[in-house]
């Protein structure tokens, strides 16, 4: 996947290449830093207090939800909290058992191994990971043919903390071994208004309540997009009041209304995936795989980092026909409602 989603500009939520740095220094380093998921902050504080307490490595972990909410920092924040090393990896790098064996026996006590995306591991991996994970212990087959023989290795106790956008694809025998699992919801306005005050104090950038309620209501509940659109701001800020200036709520809608980003959050996607599924096919239902060829997109995108936001904010329904505008997506285009059933396609809104 490119860093950027074609058509996502500064809604993506993969990074830019250049703001990594960025990142990393709003990237909170403990539990305490961490801004939103109160009940998973508690939670995995009790654990990561108790693991220390008894001197012993934390449970394996697994985090799950939509798309950039926190999940690899939360491993991180798990590593530093146990003072322990972070290593990271994802499902599709990990394409031959032998990838795993090797990362695995490299291993030292009380580490943390971080897989993104672990939804997508080989059967193959995955079965050499079940006996790692419960029994700390590597099956290694070594030869080929009569010759071969099986030889197990003891492994030192480690924290595998396991990441998915969709939990719903991982293997029963895979899920039952992870000691918790927890989902990470979309952050509401107030986690992100707190988010940004925080990142405002480390940038330097003298941002009023009202600039901040602005961002974080178009923010897609995302940490990462509001730190983004934070930066953008800034940047208006400066080349129209200068250095130094207030990031007040005017600067704040003018800047994003020039990125075209709407009151809802929407961007150019979000809106082309909406107004096309009313214009031309009269809100639907409507098969993804149509949706995306009319929409000139990869379905997988729509599916994983699209159609997550528009649910959740009640303007698309997945049904088992296809996709269906809600009445409050007609609304925001200021149309009445949803069609009848048989009724003709609304009017252009193109």
């Amino acid at each position: 996947m490119s860093a950027v989603e074609p058509g996502r500009g500064d809604l993506s939520r993969e990074p830019l290449a250049e703001e990594r740095s960025f990142e990393d220094r709003l990237r909170p380093a403990s539990l305490s830093e961490m801004v939103g998921q109160e009940r998973l902050r508690e939670n995995l504080g009790v654990f990561v207090a108790a693991a220390r307490q008894r001197g012993e490595a934390l449970d394996h972990l697994l985090f799950h939800g939509p798309p950039v909410l926190g999940k690899t920092s939360l491993a991180r924040i798990v590593a530093r909290e146990m003072g322990a090393q972070f290593r990271a990896t994802s499902g599709p790098v990990l394409e031959r058992a032998s990838d795993l064996a090797a990362l695995l026996s490299n291993l030292e006590p009380g580490d943390v191994l971080f897989i993104d995306e672990i939804h997508r591991l080989s059967p193959v991996v995955e079965e050499i990971l079940y006996p790692a994970m419960e029994d700390f212990q590597l099956d290694l087959l070594i030869g080929q043919g009569p010759s071969a023989r099986s030889i197990r290795l003891d492994l030192p106790r480690f924290t595998l903390v396991g990441a998915t956008t969709r939990a719903g694809l991982l293997t029963s025998p895979l899920r039952d071994r992870f000691g918790w699992s927890a989902r990470l919801e979309y952050y509401p306005p107030e986690d992100l208004v707190a988010v940004l005050r925080r990142s405002a104090g480390i940038l330097g950038a003298p941002l009023e309540m009202d600039a901040a309620r602005e961002i974080a209501r178009r923010s897609r509940g995302t940490p990462r997009i509001a730190n983004r659109l934070l930066r953008r701001v800034r940047d208006f800020a400066l080349v129209r009041e200068g250095e130094g200036a207030d990031l007040d709520g005017d600067i704040a809608r003018y800047a994003l209304e020039r990125l075209d980003v709407d009151d809802a959050g929407f961007d150019r996607l979000d809106r082309a995936l909406l107004r096309t599924l009313i214009e031309k096919f009269g809100g639907g239902p409507t098969g993804l795989e149509t949706l995306a060829a009319a929409l000139g997109e990869d379905k997988g995108t729509l599916e994983d980092l699209v159609e997550p936001f528009l649910i959740q904010g009640g303007y698309l329904d997945r049904t088992p026909r296809g996709r269906l505008a809600t009445p409050r997506a007609f609304a925001h285009f200021g149309l009445e409602g949803a069609p009848r059933p048989g009724a003709a396609p609304q009017r252009s809104l193109f």
